[in-house]
């Protein structure tokens, strides 16, 4: 008998899309690990959930699934932007990538990145872009991303 290990090949921890159960299975909680993301109640997942739905592979959220604890352990999202420049081609937006605390160096936000990066390659975008803490940018270099440009941002309240 094999023991099994903590490695994701073995545990087969898959990217999926975003399902409506994920939110009791600590999606919500997850992305409090990422960034200020108050409670939300099931009426306003359930709202939010269909919203993006009806958007189909234009807006796509994935996440993975601890086979063992039945929670999401990591998730990222992507959305297309339809441009006029570009012979009015396409840009990916990858968003809001996060790994459970307990779950990092395990190749999952590398999965997450992957499958978003491959989905907007898909959907016939000529690049994919996000926005990273500095802290970040050598995962993202390790995905493939190089650094470009700077962000701006202006919060409203």
């Amino acid at each position: 008998m094999q023991i099994p290990t903590s490695s994701s090949e073995e545990r087969k921890l898959e990217v999926r899309k975003l399902e409506i159960s994920d939110k009791n299975k600590g999606f919500i909680e997850l992305l409090q690990q990422l960034t200020i993301c108050d409670s939300v109640s099931d009426k306003d997942f359930e709202d939010r959930f269909q919203e993006l739905s009806v958007l189909g592979d234009d807006h796509v959220i994935c996440v993975i699934e601890d086979d063992r604890s039945g929670k999401i352990i990591a998730t990222g999202s992507v959305f297309i932007e339809k441009k006029f420049i570009r012979n009015c081609g396409k840009i990916g937006h990858i968003e809001d990538v996060v790994v459970d605390s307990s779950a990092r160096g395990m190749q999952l936000g590398k999965k997450i990145v992957e499958f978003l990066t491959n989905h907007a390659r898909a959907m016939g975008c000529y690049k994919v872009i996000l926005d990273c803490n500095v802290e970040n940018r050598g995962f993202y270099e390790k995905c493939g991303f190089e650094h470009k440009s700077i962000q701006m941002a202006k919060y409203f309240s």
